[in-house]
């Protein structure tokens, strides 16, 4: 499944969703790190909700209709991420998938597991359940090896 973060497009595996929701008030938690927006109690399980756009450094969060939570389900956990929009669902041919680009020690791609092209599109493959799950998130108290 694609879904959008400022100009750029993401991908994840439509298998870890759950549902995709409308932005709603979330409850504020003390000490909570920046892109941990809150929880929010959903059909009585209390789900942490995560701004992508501020885990990811994409500049400045503004809330409009268009902006969604998608609904995880990782590792017996729900987790809820805030996109500026889903896109659509799509199946990536294995040639359509290339290797993630090298950067600096500065950049932590361990989550990114490639780049899919469709058309003139580039869409960054995201591995959530390696990124939710990772300590740096704080959602968990271990990670899965």
């Amino acid at each position: 499944m694609t879904f959008t973060l400022g100009d750029e497009e993401y991908a994840i595996d439509i298998l870890t969703v759950q549902e995709i929701r409308g932005y709603d008030t979330v409850t504020k938690i003390a000490n909570a790190p920046d892109f941990i927006k809150g929880v929010i109690n959903l059909r009585g399980t209390i789900v942490p909700i995560v701004d992508m756009r501020i885990k990811f450094q994409l500049g400045t969060v503004s809330y409009d209709q268009f902006t969604v939570v998608i609904v995880l389900n990782i590792g017996q956990r729900v987790v809820g991420m805030v996109v500026d929009g889903v896109s659509d669902v799509i199946t990536l041919l294995p040639e359509q998938i290339r290797s993630a680009p090298e950067f600096s020690s500065a950049l932590d791609t361990q989550y990114l597991m490639g780049l899919g092209t469709v058309d003139e599109r580039m869409i960054i493959l995201v591995n959530i359940e390696r990124l939710m799950m990772s300590p740096d998130m704080a959602l968990t108290d271990h990670v899965p090896s």
